[in-house]
Parts: C-alpha cells; sequence; structure tokens
C-alpha cells in the first residue's frame, strides 16, 4: 500500500464528517484495510453491497470504493434516489461512470435506468456491474456524452470519476465520442428523476433538455455542478431548490445541516414528500434509512 499522510488525512475527515461512519471511524478503516488487502491479490473484487446488489470493483474506483468504505459514497444524494425511486419509474443517470446509481435505482428499486457513459472504460465496467446484479432487463445503456447538440466532441480518458468532455487545449490525452441530446433520445419516455454528474458540462446538458424539463412525469434532478444559468432555467420550468434529510426523510425548501455532493431542484413538493415518508426502509452497514 502506498499512501500518503495527507490523502490518509483526507479519508479520516471523510469518516468523521459520514453520518454512516462518523460513530464507526474504526470499522471504516477496518474495511479500508481488508479492501487494500483483498484488491492487491486479483484485478476484480466482487464486493457484497445493499439489499443483496454487488459491485466489481477495482483499485482506483474512486466512488465505488467509497460505496465498500461507507456504504454509501454519497450518502445523502444515493439516500434520495432510494427513498424516492419505485418500480415502474424512468431514472436517467447522466454520467453514469461504473454504475453505482443505476444499481441502487434498478437493482434496489427496481426501476428502469437509461444510463450515459461515453468513456470506453468505465462503460464495460458499467456493463459489468449491470451483468452481475440481472439487471439487462431494466437498465439501457448509451455509450455517449450528453450536451446541447448531437456532434462529436473530445473527452478525455484515464480519470475514472472525473473524465469530461475536453473544452481545453491542454488536455492531451482524449479520445472522440458521440454527443447526444436528452431531448433527441426521450422519444415519448416519461422519466421522473434525472442525475447529472458530467464535470462542469451541465449547462450544456441542461440546453438539450427542454422537451425533457416540460415533462410532467420528471419530479427531481440532481446536478452535480449548479450555476445560475441552470437555476435560471429550472425555475423557469417550475423546479425549485431542494435540500434533503436522508434521516428524517423529509425535502426541505432551506438549507439544511447536510453535506450532499449534488444540488437537488424539485417539482411537486407534495407529491416527492410523501413519497419519501413511504420509501420502505433499507439496511446499509447495519443502520437503517
Amino acid at each position: 500500500m502506498n499512501f500518503s499522510i495527507e490523502r490518509l488525512r483526507r479519508l479520516d475527515d471523510f469518516f468523521r464528517s459520514h453520518p454512516l461512519t462518523r460513530d464507526a471511524r474504526y470499522s471504516a478503516w477496518l474495511r479500508f484495510l481488508a479492501w487494500q488487502l483483498r484488491s492487491s491479490m486479483g484485478a476484480e473484487v466482487i464486493v457484497p453491497w445493499i439489499s443483496g446488489q454487488k459491485l466489481a470493483v477495482r483499485r482506483g474506483m474512486t466512488g465505488a470504493t467509497g460505496n465498500i468504505y461507507s456504504g454509501l459514497h454519497e450518502f445523502y444524494d444515493m439516500s434520495l434516489v432510494l427513498h424516492f425511486l419505485r418500480q415502474g419509474d424512468l431514472f436517467l443517470d447522466v454520467g453514469a461512470n461504473v454504475g453505482s446509481y443505476t444499481v441502487l435505482a434498478s437493482g434496489v428499486c427496481s426501476a428502469e435506468t437509461w444510463a450515459f457513459e461515453p468513456d470506453i472504460l468505465s462503460v464495460q465496467r458499467l456493463r459489468r456491474n449491470i451483468q452481475i446484479n440481472g439487471l439487462e432487463h431494466r437498465v439501457k445503456v448509451f455509450e455517449a456524452a450528453v450536451g446541447d447538440q448531437r456532434k462529436d466532441v473530445s473527452f478525455t480518458v484515464g480519470k475514472d470519476t472525473v473524465n469530461r468532455v475536453s473544452t481545453s487545449r491542454l488536455d492531451n490525452d482524449v479520445r472522440v465520442v458521440r454527443q447526444v441530446r436528452l431531448d433527441d433520445v426521450i422519444n415519448g419516455a416519461r422519466p421522473s428523476m434525472i442525475k447529472i454528474d458530467v464535470e462542469g458540462y451541465e449547462e450544456n446538458v441542461i440546453a438539450g433538455a427542454d422537451a425533457t424539463l416540460a415533462l410532467d412525469s420528471l419530479k427531481l434532478i440532481e446536478l452535480e455542478t449548479l450555476s445560475p444559468v441552470i437555476e435560471k432555467k429550472l425555475e423557469g420550468f417550475g423546479f425549485s431548490r431542494g435540500f434533503y434529510d436522508a434521516f428524517s426523510r423529509t425535502m426541505r425548501s432551506h438549507e439544511a445541516l447536510t453535506n450532499p455532493s449534488n444540488a437537488c431542484f424539485v417539482r411537486d413538493w407534495e407529491f416527492v414528500n410523501k413519497r419519501l415518508a413511504e420509501a420502505p426502509a433499507v439496511s446499509v452497514l447495519g443502520k437503517e434509512i
């Protein structure tokens, strides 16, 4: 194992602040050490996860290994997916990476997922996680970036969760990938929730989604990067900023004492809060959420 003191400090800060590990840091460190030993013996490790689901994990898969250590790497955002989605819903996972959110949506919640991921290596790992959980009948994979135009774009490679559409001439290690617009692929489908994690390209995704945003079926949007342009546009479609408390199962219109990774926007607050309150409990690291 080769870890700098600074990296270990950041990991300890993560354990101290995470709702599922802050009172059980010793157990989190044991899971970390166990993962280092297991992963040193093989390229891929199949890890039991939540509600009978599994993850195929390799060294360097930041989000997936975070799930091993803490149960849910992005606790509040992942809890929202677990509590909101139901069988029969359509979830759009834009920037799916290796499929952690896809497995939660389709494996735990039994929703249908359309997963968008342009990176060749990430797509292979995404399909692997779909396959080991038997989710082929619920998940459709789009090997494409998502943006405001149908065209080819440059996309970085080898950066795991921070791969992105390249807009800089300083990016040397890139490949050309296909880009689609959400409005061009929806084709009569009715999504209930969208998660967008595209490393700063969120404005472009939203710009190509007017017809999608207008669908009355769409109640929740999670975005990693928020800008005034995005906020103004979403407000124009009837969405407003929400803050989710996973323990009380309440979506609030004012900032709660939480630390979400993504910004959340809600339309039809009564419907959303009713669903959240009625969701079955999910056991994560022995805790019911």
